[in-house]
Order: structure tokens, then C-alpha cells, then sequence
């Protein structure tokens, strides 16, 4: 199938929809889909190229795990602060136990 000046092959997934329930996703879903988008390796690669970027994957998931969390705490002290200082010690509380 061509469209405009792209050939997308036509077994070649345009969209995935993930989804949770009742809940946002979390560090280690969000880090696991940025793998999967940062590192791929064809099914016919070389079983021992096709293992190391496996493994690599999962290293980067990690990474990227680590940092969402640092940045989910880091989000909440500035919500904790911005509460604080607007005169809402106890909602602040709240947000600062989650």
C-alpha cells in the first residue's frame, strides 16, 4: 500500500492502543513501552545479536524506570510546595504521602 510519498508495508502496524483500568500507567509500563519504541531487532537476526538486544532492552527499560520515578517524585514535591506556600498544608500532606 502507498500512501502520499511513504510506502508502508501493508503487515505493518500503524496504531497500538494500550490501555489500564481505572488507573494511570505506571513507571515500569511507561519505561517498557519507550523500550520497545527505542530498541527493536528483526525476528531473523542472528540468535545471538537477537538475545544481546533483548537483553539491552530490558537494560534501557530499567533506565528509563528510574528516571519516571525521579521525575514522578520530583512532580510531587513541586505540587507539595506550590499547596504549601498557596496555604494548603493538609492537602499538601496528602499529595506528599502518595
Amino acid at each position: 500500500m502507498s500512501v502520499g510519498f511513504f510506502d508502508i508495508p501493508k503487515d505493518t502496524p500503524l496504531v497500538e492502543v494500550l490501555t489500564t483500568s481505572n488507573r494511570g500507567f505506571n513507571p515500569a509500563e511507561l519505561a517498557e513501552q519507550a523500550a520497545q519504541k527505542i530498541v527493536a531487532v528483526s525476528d531473523t537476526a542472528h540468535p545471538a545479536l537477537r538475545e544481546q538486544a533483548h537483553a539491552f532492552k530490558g537494560q534501557i527499560a530499567k533506565v528509563i524506570e528510574l528516571y519516571l520515578k525521579q521525575a514522578v517524585r520530583s512532580d510531587r514535591t513541586t505540587v507539595y510546595n506550590a499547596l504549601n506556600d498557596a496555604g494548603h498544608p493538609q492537602l499538601a500532606d496528602l499529595i506528599r504521602r502518595l
